[in-house]
């Protein structure tokens, strides 16, 4: 696979932790990174430095770098959620490849303006979902397809973290910038997995949700049903203990667990008594399917129109919860 060159706008923990696996790779050349706060760039450099690579050059904007350098293949875009639009269009229409952290954006209207964006550009867009970019989810919605679980009746799943001391005091409480609380944040990995894997639209949606004294959402609870009839609970619970997920897949033939980020898969026909393991290709991680994409290795397996199906699904939880009523799909 060619070199491809990339800048990495916002440089924060997720984003060293995307680059830790990046500066590893042969086929990738981070060349620029965009970044205004000078703890986060000192981090940065002090984990190049760890590797054992140079730093590549910092700007405060992406137009400061496009200046400085001219348009690389591809962003990489790690800014707090509210950013996400504006980052992804001057990326876009600079001409570039663009992988973009979840969730896409704030909500369905600015998923389609993005989608307007993206056709327009006629570039790239990858959706930084790791369940949808994980070969575990790909093989358990190929099982699902193709009636190994029979006719799915349900999905159950539940995350906690202790999200809400690690976040006090940060953008992420902050709903302005934030766009949402834990549901939103770490949440938004369950919520996309779990109907990536059933790949319908919800149509009837059910929600309570709990900010237990902060300005976003802690705790939440959703119910609802797919298009076919099958139904799904969810349970974020974002005032825990070190972050655990699950996500279970029942059918009248067999039941399918993974996690939300598509971390493991197991399988129990009607036949066991157990789960056995279901083997699968391992991945390095969202960069390596994003590359694999651009390379016309696989088809994009979350375009922006996932992100639109889960802006969607996010608008109707946060109205039921609103409304303290059943939400419908319109």
């Amino acid at each position: 696979m060619a070199k491809t060159s990339v800048i990495i706008v916002g440089t924060g923990g997720m984003a060293r932790h995307h680059m830790s696996v990046m500066v590893t790779m042969a086929n990738t050349h981070i060349c620029g990174l965009v970044e205004v706060s000078e703890a986060q760039r000192q981090m940065t450099r002090d984990l190049f430095e760890s590797k054992g690579k140079k730093c590549p050059a910092f700007y405060n904007t992406i137009g400061e770098l496009l200046k400085a350098q001219g348009a690389p293949d591809a962003s990489f875009i790690n800014t707090p959620h509210k950013f996400h639009l504006e980052n992804a269009r001057d990326c876009l229409k600079a001409g570039m490849d663009v992988l973009l952290e979840k969730p896409m954006v704030i909500n369905a209207s600015e998923a389609n303006r993005l989608i307007k964006i993206r056709d327009q550009s006629k570039k790239l867009l990858v959706v930084a979902f790791p369940g949808s970019l994980s070969p575990a989810v790909k093989k358990a919605k190929q099982m699902i397809s193709s009636g190994k679980l029979g006719r799915v009746t349900s999905v159950s799943a539940y995350v906690h973290q202790h999200w809400k001391a690690a976040t006090t005091g940060q953008w992420r409480q902050d709903p302005v910038i934030s766009g949402g609380g834990f549901l939103f944040d770490t949440g938004s990995h369950m919520v996309n997995t779990v109907v990536d894997l059933i790949d319908q639209d919800v149509v009837q949606v059910c929600a309570l949700m709990d900010n237990c004294g902060t300005p976003v959402d802690i705790n939440s609870t959703v119910s609802g049903r797919f298009r076919d009839g099958a139904m799904f609970s969810l349970a974020a619970a974002g005032d825990s203990m070190h972050c655990t997920s699950e996500v279970t897949v029942i059918g009248d033939r067999g039941i399918l667990q993974t996690g939300i980020w598509g971390e493991r898969l197991l399988f129990k026909p009607i036949k066991d008594s157990g789960f056995n393991d279901v083997k699968y290709p391992k991945s390095k991680g969202v960069w390596e399917q994003f590359l694999k994409v651009r390379a016309g290795k696989q088809v994009n397996p979350c375009p922006p129109e996932v992100g639109l199906r889960f802006a969607r699904l996010m608008d109707m939880i946060r109205k039921s919860d609103s409304t303290k009523a059943t939400v419908k799909a319109r």
